[in-house]
């Protein structure tokens, strides 16, 4: 992924959310050396971090957003964000921890930007299958795949991402991250900073909606 940080402009300030970035500790080994030294000025590790964790965010805005392209865009504006804001990086939790909390930060902020939008839209603008349609086309030009197990994976896929996108942003956050994700409860309360008892309410209400959902869907197939 291109660097976002040279191209970079102006400081975004801190997250509109009440999810502030503020209170993370550096991971173990190589990645502790490199946030060491981002803060010590040296700013090219900042890729090095970047590198480590740009598959993780990338996933988890397209799972939250449902589109890969925006999801690119979303994760290049997150470790913009987090370049910036990692001078007020303090030491209370998982580097990581403090990335996808971020990261969710912005997948809301385009999730509320885009229910404003989406009333001024057309149709054309509104569909989202032409990356997944190219896609798809690769993994049927792959000889060693069966067409049909391509075709039947990826609508089961489609299908489960087309639901999960019609879930409330705070149940669709939480599932996200646990169930998607693997990160653990105790990660899930500091992303969204809420309580674990909140997560788990959160999550079985959302499963419970996904199943719904599923099963209707089905139904009308």
């Amino acid at each position: 992924m291109p660097n976002p940080l040279r191209n970079a402009e102006t400081d975004p300030g801190r997250d509109s959310h009440p999810l502030s970035p503020e209170s993370v500790a550096p991971h173990d080994g190589a990645e502790k050396e490199l946030i060491a030294r981002c803060l010590d000025g040296n700013l090219e590790t900042f890729d090095r971090l970047m590198e480590m964790h740009e598959t993780q965010i990338y996933n988890l805005a397209y799972r939250m957003i449902g589109n890969r392209e925006d999801a690119a865009d979303l994760t290049q504006d997150a470790f913009i964000r987090a370049f910036h804001a990692l001078p007020r990086f303090r030491g209370g939790s998982a580097f990581s921890t403090w990335l996808y909390r971020i990261a969710t930060n912005v997948c809301l902020d385009h999730i509320k930007k885009y229910r404003r939008q989406k009333s001024k839209m057309t149709p054309s603008q509104i569909r989202t299958a032409d990356q997944e349609e190219l896609d798809l086309l690769d993994e049927l030009g792959d000889s060693s795949l069966d067409p049909q197990e391509v075709l039947d994976r990826r609508e089961q896929q489609k299908a489960v991402q087309s639901v999960i996108s019609t879930l409330p942003e705070h149940q669709r956050a939480v599932l996200v991250l646990y169930d998607i994700q693997g990160e653990s409860y105790e990660e899930v309360a500091q992303i969204l900073d809420i309580s674990i008892g909140t997560v788990k309410s959160r999550l079985n209400r959302a499963r419970l909606a996904l199943k719904s959902r599923l099963e209707t869907l089905r139904e009308q197939l």
